[in-house]
């Protein structure tokens, strides 16, 4: 095994940058443990907001590029190979660097997993263009590895503009924060019947307060929105669909309020608390996520 190839397989290390020039690898690699998957190739479709936000959020390094060359490795040099697939070391020359900190070889390799069709040919992926969703190898110029077995991606300018947009709103200095679950909650009835408002606090990675309210008064439908600030603003509104926010909401909020949450709320504000709960999901809408995070 050679010193580049060896290093794809290693455990994941902190991303560094590529140097322009890399060494000739053999593609004999074997896996070692802890190591990152190896890639295989997404369905044709290309992946809703959700699937393509788990890429983006994941990869230290996003890269268009082009296919130079494949190679297919022994069956007995792709330990942990799973039935039915074929392995092979991709070498791709970078096209545009989407995100990547520290810099990017203008050609790197790495290795990928793809099921052969029914007469047991292996895809031609020459000269395709793809999106790749990788980690940089430490110490070994050149080299990445795929941070999921799907994140090589055929490029079009759909998925494309969708990367980039995601990118640049997780990059962003007003980024939503990631959601951890759900803190209290509250139900203030009104004066009237029917009147009144719920508060929900959501917990976050990094402290940060969101809130959500939800405003009911009789002969209307609730209306909710969702506050980035410790001061709920009459401006707030429901986060947009296939936005980071909205995608941090659908796809990390619990399907029902926790008990923990109404707790020491009065049984009744507090199923009202679980009815607003759910009003505000269901107009969040399904996730979407068909990927397995």
């Amino acid at each position: 095994m050679t010193v580049a190839l060896a290093a794809i397989l290693a455990p994941a290390l902190p991303a560094l940058a590529l140097q322009s020039e890399r060494p000739e690898a053999t593609p004999t690699a074997r896996d070692a443990a802890g190591s990152l998957p190896v890639g295989r190739p997404a369905a044709a479709a290309g992946p809703g907001y959700a699937d393509m936000a788990d890429l983006v959020l994941s990869a230290p390094v996003i890269a268009d590029a082009t296919i130079r060359s494949t190679t297919r490795i022994k069956p007995a040099e792709a330990p942990n190979l799973a039935p039915g697939l074929v392995r092979l070391y991709v070498e791709v020359d970078v096209t545009a660097l989407v995100r990547g900190a520290g810099g990017l070889a203008p050609r790197i390799g790495y290795l990928l997993d793809v099921a052969p069709d029914s007469r047991g040919r292996i895809p031609k992926f020459k000269k395709a263009r793809v999106l790749l969703f990788a980690r940089v190898v430490a110490g070994a110029a050149g080299q990445v590895q795929l941070v999921a077995p799907d994140a090589q991606l055929e490029w079009t300018p759909g998925s494309d503009a969708l990367v980039r947009q995601i990118a640049q709103a997780a990059l962003a200095t007003d980024a939503p924060p990631v959601i951890t679950g759900v803190g209290n909650a509250f139900h203030v009835a009104g004066a009237l019947p029917g009147e009144g408002e719920t508060q929900i606090f959501l917990t976050t990675s990094d402290q940060r307060p969101v809130s959500l309210s939800i405003l009911r008064r009789p002969g209307e439908q609730p209306r909710w929105a969702v506050a980035l600030s410790e001061i709920v603003d009459e401006a707030a509104t429901p986060p947009a669909p296939d936005t980071l926010l909205w995608y941090r909401m659908a796809c990390a909020l619990p399907r029902t309020l926790p008990e923990h949450s109404t707790a020491a709320v009065d049984p009744a504000d507090a199923g009202i608390a679980r009815e607003d709960y759910a009003f505000v999901l269901n107009a969040l809408g399904p996730c979407g996520r068909t990927r397995k995070v």
